[in-house]
C-alpha cells in the first residue's frame, strides 16, 4: 500500500476526497463516478484511476448496484496523518507532556473530544466561508 501522505499528496485526490466528505455531510450514502466526473470536470478515466488509488490506501469504500459504483469516504487512514500533524500545533510539547501524565482512558477521552471540536470548528469554518459577501 502506498504511503498515505504519497496518496493525500494529489490535489485531485483531495478534491475527491473533499466531495465524499461534503456529499457524507448533506446525508448522501454514496457518490457516483459520473457525479464526481462532473462535479470536479476531470475525465471518467482520471476520476476512475483516482479511485482505484484512494481505494487500495483505504480512503475509500465502493458499493456496487448493477453497473454503478457508489463511493463513500473511510477517514480512518487520515488518523495517521492527523497523528504527525498534531505535534505541530502544540507549543513546546506542554500539551504532550500534560497528556502523557494522564491515565489512558483520560487520555483517550481527551483525544476524542480535542478532535471534535478540531472537526467542529473546520465545519464552522467552511461553512462561514460559503456565505454570500464573505
Amino acid at each position: 500500500m502506498a504511503d498515505i501522505f504519497d496518496v493525500i499528496a494529489d490535489g485531485t485526490r483531495r478534491d475527491i476526497l473533499r466531495l465524499l466528505l461534503d456529499r457524507a455531510s448533506a446525508g448522501q450514502d454514496g457518490t457516483s463516478v459520473s457525479h464526481i466526473v462532473g462535479e470536479l470536470g476531470v475525465s471518467q478515466p482520471t476520476v476512475s484511476k483516482h479511485l482505484k488509488v484512494l481505494r487500495e490506501a483505504h480512503l475509500v469504500s465502493v458499493r456496487e448496484e448493477g453497473q454503478h459504483r457508489y463511493y463513500s469516504l473511510s477517514a480512518e487512514p487520515l488518523d495517521e496523518v492527523d497523528d504527525w500533524l498534531v505535534p505541530f500545533f502544540t507549543q513546546d510539547g506542554e500539551l504532550q507532556a500534560a497528556a502523557a501524565a494522564l491515565p489512558d482512558s483520560a487520555a483517550h477521552a481527551a483525544e476524542v473530544v480535542g478532535r471534535a471540536a478540531a472537526s467542529a470548528k473546520h465545519a464552522v469554518t467552511n461553512a462561514l466561508r460559503k456565505l454570500p459577501g464573505r
